[in-house]
């Protein structure tokens, strides 16, 4: 009797502190869901290992294949089945009793529970720090981490695609990741390099293969343009930015001023044109400066 008035208590709090926390997620505008198996699908597994009985770190089981909707993203009960089922396993669990294995798939750093949910909720409540599991590990060309949120799925998932379709990895082996905080970026990668082609095509009077304009994008337009931002610290003016979002605006910014202008700017020149339009307003005016004494140089 002892034992079930002491997991009643245990599942009362557990159920106020979910409450709490789910208030806490909707002031910070954060999400409070598990993360769902079927959106690491969307990441192009290539294969699966059955890895067999290991001891994985609890706090990086982050979603579920199928019970996502019953937990929050700390893996607290969200509905009166699902808590009361975590009391019956707690009260199990007072009396000496021990659970067997999980069963998991591992996606990069990250689990996501396919047998034992609510063993890995009780886990996560009472501060165990291991818990054993067969493990099924899955290949994918974007690992997932442990503090992915819904939005950094897809944005993988998009990056996947995008690999899939350009075979950017095994074309140039040195290219360095590239990460969007917008969805719908990588479609206008795939348009960069097709008019990239397009216009080489028109320069050598030759067909070019896809994958040659793959190449040739990434290193005579996107790493050159990058190699810019890093040397001039453009990203450190844009907090919260990627690399990859700083290239898109320069290549928008780049393209306006060849309408303009009628020149087009090489990479360094753009970069520091965009800095000197849209960064922070010490620098533009610092920008605006340079062009009146050059104005009045001129006259």
């Amino acid at each position: 009797m002892r034992v079930h008035l002491q997991a009643e208590a245990e599942a009362e709090r557990l159920q106020r502190r979910a409450k709490l926390q789910g208030l806490l997620s909707r002031f910070r505008g954060e999400p409070d869901v598990l993360l769902p198996f079927h959106q690491v699908l969307a990441l192009r597994p290539k294969g699966e290992h059955h890895l067999g009985l290991r001891t994985i770190e609890v706090e990086k089981v982050v979603g579920s294949v199928d019970r996502y909707e019953d937990f929050d993203r700390h893996f607290l009960p969200k509905t009166p089945h699902t808590l009361e089922r975590w009391k019956r396993l707690r009260a199990l669990e007072l009396t000496g009793m021990e659970f067997p294995p999980i069963e998991v798939y591992q996606v990069g750093e990250a689990y996501f529970v396919k047998d034992g949910n609510h063993r890995v909720a009780l886990a996560k409540a009472t501060g165990q720090k291991f818990i054993d599991a067969y493990v099924i590990a899955l290949e994918v060309p974007v690992p997932v981490a442990p503090g992915d949120t819904p939005k950094d799925l897809i944005l993988k998932a998009e990056y996947a695609h995008f690999l899939e379709q350009t075979r950017l990895k095994e074309l140039v082996p040195e290219a360095e990741a590239i990460r969007f905080t917008a969805l719908g970026r990588y479609d206008l990668l795939l348009d960069h390099i097709a008019t990239r082609r397009y216009f080489k095509g028109l320069e050598e009077g030759r067909e070019i293969p896809w994958e040659e304009a793959v190449v040739d994008w990434y290193r005579n337009l996107y790493r050159p343009t990058v190699e810019a931002v890093r040397r001039l610290g453009l990203l450190r003016d844009f907090s919260g930015r990627t690399e990859a979002d700083l290239y898109l605006w320069v290549m928008d910014h780049r393209y306006f001023l060849a309408q303009e202008l009628g020149v087009d700017l090489g990479p360094e020149e753009a970069v520091r044109s965009y800095e000197a339009r849209f960064g922070p307003w010490w620098k533009r005016l610092g920008g605006g400066l340079k062009r009146l004494l050059f104005a009045s140089r001129v006259v």
